[in-house]
């Protein structure tokens, strides 16, 4: 099967992690192989699909005797040279966890004063996501860090896809906005969005006229139940029986817009 790879994003609290983790079950229902990435220095993918934290696995970015095996900075000071492109292939069927029929990787992110591209880390996170953006066949959900400034280290350079989930409010609109002139500039062909926690109609047309030509894949109302299912870590694709439909109507419009085009994403 020749999968999508589609990267998740937005500001913060928006819900791209319950789109992520909702995706994740209905692509593997479809009879796709799907691999979930959690990309996010909060790492809340895994608490989505209902796993403790026992049962979560270790963010990658934490095993730092792997980064420095791998980048070749073991024993050495700080400010000395690395690999930019270190071996990663063999990491997503060493370290993914199998939950149900699908993968989850967790990544985590940088998050000390200063971390960035230019640093092991930086160099091991991004060289492991273009690995697995452009070299593993199955469908790759990663669930992005909240705002831009994922986007400005081109980690997700070669996607098919950037879905951006917005609310009814201008801040999340702008930071959608930025992120879309942004995948523009990285040769991102496909943006689309989904809107969440809508209380209103009225909402849903004030998002249209904001989102500047970034196609509208769903709207999804304000969810009582899917607050709870966050709360208590359950497993969100069966928390609102409602939300769950309409992100397969959404997770249909996006296969189509990219298939009508080319072969990408057909399973």
């Amino acid at each position: 099967m020749v999968g999508m790879k589609i990267a998740i994003g937005g500001k913060g609290g928006v819900g791209k992690t319950t789109v992520c983790a909702i995706w994740a079950e209905v692509f593997a229902e479809n009879g796709c192989n799907v691999l979930a990435i959690d990309a996010d220095p909060d790492t809340n993918l895994a608490s989505a699909f209902g796993l403790s934290s026992e049962q979560a696995p270790e963010p990658l970015i934490s095993m730092k005797k792997l980064i420095a095996e791998r980048t070749g900075t073991a024993n050495q000071v700080v400010g000395a040279y690395f690999k930019m492109n270190p071996r990663v292939s063999d990491l997503p069927e060493k370290y993914a966890l199998a939950v149900g029929n699908f993968k989850l990787l967790v990544l985590g992110a940088i998050t000390q004063g200063g971390g960035g591209c230019a640093c092991p880390e930086g160099a091991f996170l991004k060289a492991l996501l273009t690995h697995t953006i452009l070299q593993r066949q199955e469908v790759v959900l990663i669930d992005l860090a909240a705002g831009v400034e994922f986007m400005g280290r081109a980690s997700i350079q070669g996607i098919d896809a950037l879905l951006l989930v917005v609310e009814p409010g201008g801040r999340s609109i702008e930071t959608a906005c930025n992120m879309a002139e942004m995948a523009a500039e990285l040769g991102i062909r496909c943006v689309a969005a989904i809107g969440n926690k809508i209380t209103e109609s009225g909402q849903v047309e004030w998002m249209k006229s904001q989102l500047k030509g970034i196609t509208l894949l769903g709207t999804l109302p304000y969810s009582r139940a899917l607050q709870q299912a966050d709360l208590r870590r359950q497993r969100v694709f069966e928390a609102d029986e409602a939300v769950t439909e309409e992100l397969k109507l959404a997770k249909n419009k996006l296969t189509e817009l990219l298939t009508s085009s080319s072969d990408i994403g057909k399973c």
